[in-house]
């Protein structure tokens, strides 16, 4: 398995994305459905401050897996990087596994995002075919992708700005309504006391215990929401500069977290109460949006439809995302040895055509939600990808841990590196410890309160799947665990001049949010 990590060319890739598209893809990642929708199925499910503590604590998960993402991911900028370090850090059999499971995620989700735009559509006019619109933006997303990557980084850059804007333009809408500019004047705190803080969830013979499962499965909701921050991986090996651009992108995750997340489910906790029966209204347009109700409540009328045009640069932008990433991740499948070598195939500009192709004609999987029978088809293989988040972050986790054992083993000091987490290694280990629990508890509702076979196999098929992956390679292939001394370390890492981090703060904050993030 050595001599595979060594002959092979590296993807003719090209460093075209910049600094503001790196910063732009980092929050664009994070921010989409599962925050301007779920974000009210969480509220209903947990209550205000049950949902709040949900997210900050899946918050500092995703912290700890973004960190350790950072330091290899700067070390070794490569194409499909979460691929290639599971195989050259600690199994090729892991690397195989996670590699395909974390495609078909993005490949199957990618026929999700576009079933969403035809349903956002139709919430101006219900008569319009959600087929016409899954062609138009099936053709659309595939052509832009066979573009240069720098036109990826462009629309991505532009498309998550109009989500920030709309973010921040609620949190201001939130602290006016709440401070008393709404139809029903001040609100302060009333909705944890009335109708509670906490909600009751699946059971109903004990409030303590069905309070808790409301918690934890608004954890595991959240941890859902959370997914797409670890598209910054996947772009390092197009990113100009990556020794200073990526850690850029990776220390602004905890702002990011807790401005974009944090505090919107703050304010959204604080102005709908957690028994609004339109937070479980279960489409995928602006009429459950929570920032919605939250402007009905108050009096105001103008926001739905502006809300429902953002969502749909919201799913287009996922769209986009998920052609992207799993095209590349198929190129680190295939640089590896795990896929068919012509997915390395890349145009005179760098794009890897076949791998785009491959994965954007999963997308047309999006027309089995026409029929009924279809639809139920597409739902099982959605939910065969559910959990592959999970298991990308927990092997995200794992191969930092492996990293810092090479670097040991080798006498390498972390101060050489471009950039150094703080806490490690004890952020790896926390990180890899819930995600794990996570992925063995996310189906815990199939007891609840009688076991449900279905709903078992729904929730649990992604993790059986992965290990059947897994178990097949190793039987086939014979392969072992990578030791320290073996790890490769070299293959990709660009060569740099002593001294990788050019720019010292000079203000006390800058100093202080450096020794926050371990430099």
């Amino acid at each position: 398995m050595d001599e595979k990590h060594v002959e092979p060319a590296a993807p003719a890739l090209q460093r075209r994305l910049k600094s503001r598209h790196l910063q732009m893809i980092a929050i664009g990642g994070t921010i989409g459905t599962g925050l301007f929708i779920s974000s009210g199925t969480a509220l209903a499910h947990a209550g205000p401050a049950g949902a709040l503590i949900a997210y900050i604590f899946v918050g500092t998960i995703v912290y700890s897996v973004m960190t350790s993402l950072g330091e290899v991911a700067t070390y070794i900028p490569i194409a499909g990087s979460f691929t290639s370090y599971c195989a050259r850090l600690v199994d090729p059999s892991l690397g195989f596994a996670m590699g395909w499971i974390y495609w078909f995620n993005w490949a199957s989700t990618f026929a999700v995002e576009l079933t969403a735009t035809g349903l956002i559509v139709q919430y101006w006019d219900d008569k319009l075919s959600i087929a016409i619109f899954i062609a138009i933006f099936w053709l659309l997303i595939t052509l832009l992708n066979f573009l240069p990557v720098s036109f990826y980084g462009e629309l991505e850059f532009w498309f998550s700005s109009v989500k920030v804007v709309t973010v921040l333009g609620f949190l201001i809408f939130g602290i006016c309504i709440d401070a008393g500019a709404g139809q029903h004047g001040y609100l302060g705190f009333h909705t944890w006391s009335n109708p509670g803080a906490f909600a009751p969830y699946l059971i109903s013979s004990s409030p303590a215990t069905a309070k808790f499962v409301g918690f934890w499965a608004v954890l595991i909701q959240a941890g859902f929401s959370y997914q797409g921050t670890e598209l910054v991986g996947v772009a390092a090996g197009e990113t100009a500069n990556p020794h200073q651009t990526v850690p850029a992108a990776i220390r602004k995750t905890f702002i990011r977290i807790l401005v974009f997340f944090v505090l919107t489910i703050f304010f959204i906790g604080l102005l709908v109460p957690y028994d609004n029966p339109d937070l479980l209204t279960g489409t995928s347009n602006a009429s459950s949006s929570p920032m919605v109700i939250a402007a009905r409540l108050a009096g105001v009328r103008v926001l739905p439809s502006l809300i429902n045009a953002v969502l749909l640069t919201v799913v287009l932008s996922a769209a986009n995302s998920n052609v992207y990433s799993g095209s590349r991740i198929l190129v680190g499948l295939a640089h590896e040895g795990f896929a068919p070598d012509f997915f390395r195939w890349t145009s005179k500009q760098g794009v890897p055509y076949i791998s785009v192709a491959f994965t954007a004609l999963f997308g047309l999987l999006a027309f089995m939600n026409v029929s009924t029978s279809g639809g139920t088809v597409f739902n099982w293989l959605v939910n065969i990808s559910g959990v592959a988040g999970f298991i990308t972050w927990a092997s995200i986790n794992g191969f930092h841990l492996a990293f810092m054992r090479a670097l040991r083993a080798r006498d390498i000091s972390r101060d050489t590196l471009p950039y150094r987490a703080v806490w490690q290694p004890w952020l790896a280990w926390y990180g890899l410890f819930f995600n794990v629990l996570i992925i063995f508890t996310q189906g815990f509702t199939c007891f609840i309160p009688t076991f449900n076979v279905s709903d078992f196999w729904v929730a649990y098929i992604c993790p059986l799947l992965f290990v059947i992956l897994y178990l097949g390679h190793k039987l086939v292939y014979r392969t072992t665990f990578i030791s320290p001394l073996q790890a490769d370390l070299d293959m990709g890492r660009p060569e740099y001049v002593d001294g990788w981090e050019t720019t010292a703060p000079t203000t006390w904050y800058g100093k202080l949010w450096k020794w926050f993030n371990g430099d």
